[in-house]
Order: structure tokens, then C-alpha cells, then sequence
């Protein structure tokens, strides 16, 4: 039986523009068991961008807790609901932003519907919205940056992530494991624990070594299979840092085509490879989906965000797991999985910070697997992320 959550969000401005703030709230829709409650300062913004701000974290929140569960949302905010009910339209460009980032993240949910109701009936969010104002008074956190707008500074930190970072970030280096002999040939690797071709050894000792020369690896941690457990003690070896291994970040399990080429699944398969291609909800044959192997894959993510704040990670996985992660990070939809390449032994690099938004630092690094490889320019961070 699919879950199904409430999610009561609201914001609110004193000044409009002025101190602004937002609250939410997911409850369980059979039990009311409340499961989150969020309230935060936004700086100085207006009251329909802290309206979506509410409504975003909202989103969020049950996306992280019941992915695909059905969700109503309840707002006092007629705007709000009507353009995210598509009734209205929506004129204004930084609201037309902060709608696109609620949409992303509604899709990583089942049916998300919008609800108007009375504000005396929205006043747990309210009050979430009022308390997050009133930090936001007291810390004087109404100033503005420079050359933008109250309207645009607030979109700009709540849909996109830029903006000065909050505190230090947890920093995941992504290491697809080495080649074996199915990915020499492209064919599907799930839960098959093959082991690393000689090749796939020296790209795990020149990951290794490229990570030891970095520095600063405060844990490897990695799939329990044998392709990756191999790749990732080479690390943990160059690095000295200690290796766990997360049985969530195995593999998707490909059933009946493990080990088959995606011609040799194509001919076999018709229907159903086009039906695994057209949605990632949809297993090969005695398999697993990929949203299925995101679930769990997100799970791992989020326990060692939670478990090494501010750390450094060597995260040593396979091509959804680490996609899966990409994609979190760029609020990117499920779908866009088809659409990122990653090779063997391939780096990866995303920071996560506190506050929620992530920045990509690099994407399918694989200057390492170069003999004539320079050594890894020095790394500047940047004021603003």
C-alpha cells in the first residue's frame, strides 16, 4: 500500500519585503504522527518567496523520508496552491524559479496534490513561519547582498543553493570501482560479484594514489562487492584512512539480464526494455528498479552525512549509486539517470552542506587513468556556492 503524507507549509514576510522566514510540517495522513517540522530565516524576502521556501522544504522532507509515497500539500496561500495546480500562471520570474525547484522536488514523490485551506486551519506552519522570523529579527539577518534585489537574493539562495556557505562541508569523492571483464564489454553488472580484470587493478592503484596524494581522506567506505571492496582497500590502503563497507551501496540487482549486453536484453526483452527505459520505477525480470536502488542508495548517503559532518568521504560504489547521488545534489529527476555517463574508476566530487543545498565540484574525473596525467592542479574554494 503506497504511504501517504500531509504536508502543511506556510511563510511570511514583516515588511514585504522585509524579515522573512518559513515553516513545515509532514505528518503521517492515517496516523497524524508528525515526522518533520522545519522552520527557517530567510533573510529579507517577500511573502510569496517565503510562501514557496515553505512549500520547497516541505517537498523535501517527505521526498527524504517516504520517497514515492502520495502527498497532499494544505497552504493558506491561494497563490501558492493555484500555480502549483497549475490554474494560475505565473508572471513573476523568481517565483517561476523557486515553482521549478517544488516540481523537481515533487517528482521524487508519488501524486502530490495542492489544497487551500483557512489560515486558522494552517496554524502549526504558521507558527514554524512566525519562529523563524523572529531568529531572523534577533540575528539582524535582514541585510541584503549587494546589486541584487530582496526578491532575487532569496530566490537565488532557496532555488538554486548559491550563496555563502554555512559552516564546513561533508565532501563525498565518488570512486566508480575498476573495470571487470562485464564492463569491458558493456554488459549489465549488478549483483554478480566479479572480481577486477589486472587493468581494473592498476586504475584502482591510480585512484589510490591520486587520493593519497590529495590528502585529508577521513574514511573509504564502500559496496560490499568484491569489485569494490578490491578498489576501495586499495584506497584505504595509499590513504590509511579506515574502510566500512554499506551493503546499500550495492549495485541494482538486473535479474535475468545480468551479464547480457543491452542488444543481447533488447532482442530477448523487447517490451520490457523499453518499458525499464521510459521509467525508472519498472525492474528487469526477477530484478530491481532503479528508483528501488536509489531508495536505499540515499539511505547510505544520508546516514554517513549524518554520521561524518564535516569529514572528507572516499565513497567507492557503482554507476547508480554514485548517479543517484549526482542527481540529489543537482535536484535533478530520476529520469535524468540515463543521461550521465560515468567511467571506470571514474572520481566524482560533491560537497554537502549543512543548511541543505550540495555543489558538484567535478563529474566523471578520469585524468588519473592518464599516464601523462599532471598532477592535480592545487583546489581554491570559492566564497560562494
Amino acid at each position: 500500500m503506497t504511504r501517504r503524507l500531509v504536508i502543511e507549509a506556510d511563510g511570511g514576510s514583516r515588511g514585504n519585503p522585509g524579515v522573512a522566514g518559513f515553516g513545515a510540517l509532514v505528518s503521517d495522513a492515517a496516523t497524524e504522527e508528525v515526522l518533520a517540522e522545519i522552520s527557517e530565516a530567510l533573510g529579507t524576502a517577500t511573502n510569496n518567496v517565503a510562501e514557496y521556501s515553505g512549500l520547497v522544504a516541505g517537498l523535501r522532507a517527505a521526498a527524504g523520508m517516504a520517497p514515492r509515497a502520495d502527498v497532499e500539500v494544505r497552504m493558506d496561500s491561494r497563490l501558492v496552491v493555484e500555480q502549483m495546480s497549475g490554474r494560475w500562471q505565473i508572471k513573476d520570474e523568481t517565483l517561476r524559479s523557486l515553482a521549478n525547484v517544488a516540481q523537481q522536488a515533487a517528482q521524487e514523490l508519488g501524486t502530490v496534490t495542492y489544497t487551500w485551506v483557512p489560515r486558522s486551519r494552517n496554524s502549526r506552519a504558521d507558527k514554524l513561519a512566525n519562529e523563524a522570523m523572529d531568529r531572523g529579527t534577533a540575528s539582524g539577518s535582514d541585510a541584503l547582498a549587494p546589486g541584487h534585489s530582496p526578491a532575487e537574493q532569496t530566490a537565488r539562495a532557496s532555488a538554486s543553493g548559491w550563496g555563502p556557505p554555512q559552516g564546513k562541508a561533508t565532501t563525498t569523492l565518488l570512486l566508480r570501482h575498476g573495470q571487470t571483464a562485464l564492463s569491458a564489454e558493456r554488459r549489465f553488472a549488478g549483483r554478480g560479484d566479479i572480481p577486477l580484470t589486472d587493468v581494473g587493478q592498476k586504475q584502482a592503484a591510480a585512484a589510490a594514489s591520486r587520493l593519497a596524494a590529495r590528502g585529508g581522506i577521513d574514511l573509504v567506505v564502500c559496496s560490499p562487492l568484491a569489485r569494490a571492496r578490491r578498489t576501495a582497500e586499495a584506497v584505504a590502503d595509499a590513504t590509511g584512512a579506515p574502510l566500512l563497507a554499506d551493503n546499500d551501496l550495492a549495485e541494482t540487482d538486473f535479474g535475468e539480464w545480468e551479464g547480457l549486453t543491452f542488444a543481447e536484453v533488447r532482442a530477448r526483452w523487447p517490451e520490457e526494455m523499453a518499458a525499464w527505459i521510459a521509467s525508472t520505477d519498472v525492474a528487469p525480470p526477477g530484478g530491481e528498479s532503479l528508483s528501488g536502488a536509489a531508495r536505499r542508495s540515499l539511505s547510505a548517503l544520508d546516514r554517513l552525512l549524518d554520521a561524518h559532518a564535516s569529514k572528507t568521504l572516499v565513497v567507492v560504489s557503482h554507476v547508480t549509486p554514485i548517479k543517484t547521488f549526482i542527481c540529489r545534489a543537482l535536484l535533478a529527476p530520476p529520469a535524468a539517470l540515463f543521461r550521465i555517463h560515468l567511467d571506470v574508476a571514474s572520481l566524482s566530487e560533491v560537497d554537502w552542506y549543512g543548511d541543505g543545498p550540495a555543489s558538484v565540484r567535478s563529474l566523471n574525473d578520469t585524468s588519473h587513468l592518464r599516464r601523462d596525467a599532471s598532477p592535480p592542479a592545487k583546489r581554491v574554494r570559492l566564497s560562494s556556492r
